[in-house]
């Protein structure tokens, strides 16, 4: 789907499934959003907080939720998030990014969104306000 201009409530956007999540991408995201906790990025201390392991901030995981209207960016943009937390997301985690319109409210699309990684965990799960220009 290259448009929204014909979208139907129930339809779903493209399916994105990430690279495997490297202890990289933490350390990048650690750097653009100033979180430097090291149970993000450093297996000892995750340990030490008594996690099983190195755990993605659960904001990268959310931004990554914006590839799914990448293509739409010149038909409008995300107006609100709101999600919740479902479960971690680990180092070599594959997140798949899910998207469904829920509603129509004039010029703005509600959609259902979801990140899920390979086990079929939901790990964000939530809703997105795509406000389309007039």
């Amino acid at each position: 789907m290259s448009t929204l201009e014909d979208i139907e409530i129930g339809s779903s956007l493209e399916s994105i499934q990430l690279p495997p999540v490297s202890r990289m991408d933490l350390i990048k995201y650690s750097g653009a959003s100033g979180d430097y906790n090291p149970i993000h990025t450093i297996e000892d201390e995750a340990h030490k907080a008594g996690l099983p392991g190195v755990i993605a901030h659960g904001m990268w995981t959310m931004g990554n939720l914006a590839k799914l209207f990448t293509l739409f960016y010149e038909e409008g943009f995300i107006k609100t998030f709101s999600i919740r937390f479902r479960n971690m997301v680990f180092l070599d985690d594959v997140i798949t990014l899910n998207a469904i319109l829920k509603r129509i409210d004039e010029n703005n699309l509600i959609f259902d969104v979801v990140a899920v990684n390979q086990h079929e965990k939901d790990v964000i799960k939530g809703s997105v306000v795509f406000q389309k220009f007039a």
